[in-house]
């Protein structure tokens, strides 16, 4: 069976886990996650960068930097992982869902306004597959009602905006290095803050309310508990092994680039005969290659198609399911069913194909030859 995922070693992941160990220090918050910090914000250009356990963990720390409280509303596209919207539930807010764009998953841009109210705090746009959303399009919409942006850009490492790094650009930035994603350390998340207001506040928070890195850093004489928080940064051996990969990112971007680009070109006769949809870029975005995915007709042929890749032992998957049609979701609103066409759209037709670093290219033709053949 060809695997839809599979992590990988790239570099000196186990040398620099061992040598965390070897230091006598593997909690939060040493000389690896330091060093991971620093080359976010040297390399992207990030205001502020602080490691966490998950991207999950950043967006929730953004729920506490903007005090989100109840009956706050906050915009959150429908087509998403759970996350996007949870870290802003558990505080309380009201989620009101927008719906993709029909040539991209990503956030309709232009349905936005129509869903703001004087009760809107945030907006939350995820880059999907890591494409960007046209950020300025959003960002004249935020500064226009003053609401706070929150790109989730969980699957965009290394992906631009009109060569802006994503995650640089809103208030706030929430990667993930979860396996599945191009750089990886298992679990493990980033939170990036580009308005310096909340700067000093985000490292209370991530130090579990106290003022500890402010006591470090020799700012003040001793520490205590002065704001709400919780454990969110990741221990040394996480950041020592995400060092390892962040030191290859060009090669793993080099290698997955490749394996999209092969994809694309192999299953483009498809596309050409109206048999399904690829993947798009916008003028203002460019590919990260984050993921390669394939529109299909109707959920029937989706299935059908996922049933096909298996019995010639190739692992694909449908993507997301919408957030307003979930269970969770219904039962706490309870007659707000919203109309969301294109989410729905996604979530009954989008199949996604393996996609990792090791994945060989011929591996890579074979399975889009057996798509093919599933068209014939």
């Amino acid at each position: 069976m060809i695997p839809f995922n599979k992590p990988f070693l790239v570099g000196k992941e186990i040398q620099y886990i061992e040598e965390s160990v070897k230091s006598g220090k593997i909690s939060g918050n040493g000389y690896f996650t330091n060093k991971c910090q620093k080359y976010f914000e040297d390399n992207f250009g990030f205001k502020k960068a602080l490691l966490t356990t998950s991207c999950t963990d950043a967006l929730e720390m953004t729920a506490m930097l903007m005090n989100i409280k109840p009956g706050d509303e906050v915009i959150v596209p429908s087509y998403t992982f759970v996350s996007s919207a949870l870290a802003y539930t558990r505080q309380g807010a009201k989620i009101i869902f927008a719906d993709s764009r029909k040539d991209h998953p990503g956030i309709d841009e232009k349905s936005i306004e129509n869903l703001i109210t004087n009760k809107t705090k945030a907006i939350v746009v995820v880059h999907y597959a890591g494409v960007a959303c046209d950020m300025d399009i959003i960002m004249d919409i935020a500064n226009k009602h003053n609401i706070l942006v929150v790109e989730d850009a969980a699957q965009a490492i290394d992906s631009y905006y009109k060569n802006k790094p994503l995650g640089s650009i809103g208030h706030f930035g929430a990667f993930s290095f979860h396996e599945t994603k191009n750089i990886i350390s298992g679990e493990g998340g980033l939170l990036t803050i580009n308005d310096e207001r909340f700067i000093d506040r985000a490292e209370i928070i991530w130090e579990k309310g106290t003022n500890r890195s402010a006591f470090f850093k020799g700012e003040i004489d001793k520490y205590g508990w002065v704001d709400t928080g919780s454990s969110f940064l990741p221990s040394e051996l996480i950041a020592a092994f995400l060092y390892a990969q962040l030191e290859h990112l060009e090669e793993i971007q080099n290698k997955r680039k490749q394996l999209w680009n092969t994809y694309y070109d192999e299953l483009k006769p498809l596309e050409e005969q109206g048999l399904i949809r690829l993947p798009i870029l916008p003028s203002f975005a460019i590919n990260n290659a984050h993921m390669f995915y394939v529109t299909t007709k109707n959920l029937e042929q989706r299935d059908d198609l996922i049933s096909f890749l298996k019995l010639n032992k190739i692992h694909a998957v449908f993507h997301y399911l919408s957030l307003h049609e979930s269970p969770f979701h219904l039962k706490n609103n309870k007659g707000d069913i919203q109309n969301l066409p294109e989410s729905e759209r996604y979530t009954n037709c989008l199949i996604r194909l393996p996609f990792f670093y090791e994945l060989e290219i011929e591996k890579s033709r074979y399975i889009a030859s057996v798509i093919k053949e599933f068209y014939k």
